[in-house]
């Protein structure tokens, strides 16, 4: 079974392909993209011990030669030393504008590799091949490529859509049930913020997914994906609509930066426990009715999710400081934070109008149930 969501941005077209055995047959989908049977693969040390040998045979089977290059695994790879690594190894193995840098491994290496492909002799073409639940929905599609800085997460990036996207679903079985379920925040995410339909089609299969059915995953990969494609296509750049997909991360940012972007808090996980919050402090403003927000904290429950401040191990800085942190999102717009908020399941818009006492006493509520 292989599905295909075709990206039609004008002039930078691409399909991202969804189903079991992908990188198998990685060389028959890449070879039209090459001027020369050569490829670059970035790549980190987990995901290497996993897939690349898989990804070479594959490359192999259709007279395509592989280098490769291995980072250290983890959120700390996306900044400046590692990055620095990656484009310096590139210019050694004499990747040229016309060849192919391929990205494989989880949002990190994607984000990571789809930067330096769009900085280097000011852009080359690459291809995503996502190894994470989270890199499948979220990361790999739209063209957001980008590192962190010590400011805050994602700060420093372009926008750098890929040639081609290989979302192989056969590397979900590989993931600790913890790190698929960090990939489920972002896909019950786009249930909540556009599709009730999803939502509750997710209520119904979620387990399902985290059992290992393969029909389950490849459908529920499609729909975030083409949910996600169709709000890059009205505003790639991030104007206005895009904006729809940070549904919980002015939440999930200011947790993960507190909590030093580590293990502690997994990004799906924030997300999960930023939507939670977004969906309360809608009902509190009177937008959405109170059960809306037990609706998606039960179906996270039920899933084995991180749902509140008490679910994040060790201690937290204080509502103020939060507060704070959420100053240096990205969304932030003249000095004022956008909030996504929703006026029910599948209905979130974008709101610069919420009071900051709003959010303070949100935030304070949460931390006293710690």
């Amino acid at each position: 079974m292989l599905e295909v969501v075709h990206v039609p941005l004008e002039g930078r077209e691409y399909d991202v392909r969804i189903g079991a055995g992908l990188i198998a047959t990685a060389g028959a989908e890449i070879a039209p993209f090459l001027a020369r049977p050569r490829v670059a693969v970035v790549t980190e040390t987990r995901v290497a011990a996993l897939h690349l040998d898989g990804l070479r045979e594959g490359l192999a089977a259709a007279g395509i030669e592989m280098v490769s290059l291995e980072l250290p695994p983890g959120e700390s790879t996306k900044a400046w030393p590692e990055f620095t690594r990656c484009v310096e190894w590139l210019l050694e193995q004499k990747i040229e504008r016309r060849d192919v840098v391929i990205a494989l491994g989880g949002g990190v290496i994607g984000d990571l590799v789809g930067f330096a492909a769009a900085v280097l002799r000011r852009g080359i073409r690459f291809v995503q091949v996502p190894t994470s639940l989270l890199a499948q929905v979220d990361s790999s599609v739209g063209g957001k490529t980008g590192i962190n800085a010590p400011q805050g997460k994602n700060l420093i990036g372009a926008f750098h859509q890929p040639a081609l996207v290989l979302a192989d679903t056969d590397t979900l079985n590989t993931l600790s049930t913890r790190d698929f379920l960090s990939g489920y925040g972002e896909v019950v995410k786009y249930g909540m913020l556009g599709d009730a339909s999803f939502f509750e089609w997710l209520e119904k299969r979620g387990p399902d997914l985290l059992a290992g059915h393969q029909d389950a995953r490849i459908e529920a990969v499609r729909r975030s994906v083409q949910m996600k494609a169709a709000i890059v296509l009205r505003d790639e750049t991030e104007q206005g609509d895009r904006a729809l997909l940070n549904l919980g991360h002015t939440f999930c940012h200011a947790l993960e930066s507190a909590t030093g972007y580590s293990d502690r808090l997994l990004h799906g996980e924030g997300v999960a426990i930023g939507c939670a919050l977004a969906f309360e402090l809608s009902s509190r403003l009177g937008l959405c009715s109170q059960e809306d927000p037990s609706r998606v904290r039960a179906h996270l429950s039920a899933m084995g999710m991180k749902v509140d401040l008490s679910d994040i191990e060790g201690d937290l800085p204080d509502a103020a400081t939060l507060l704070d942190l959420m100053g240096q999102d990205k969304k932030v717009v003249d000095g004022q934070l956008r909030f996504i908020l929703a006026r029910g399941l599948g209905e979130a818009f974008v709101t610069a109008d919420v009071p900051k006492e709003s959010v303070l006493t949100l935030l304070q509520d949460a931390l006293a149930v710690r």
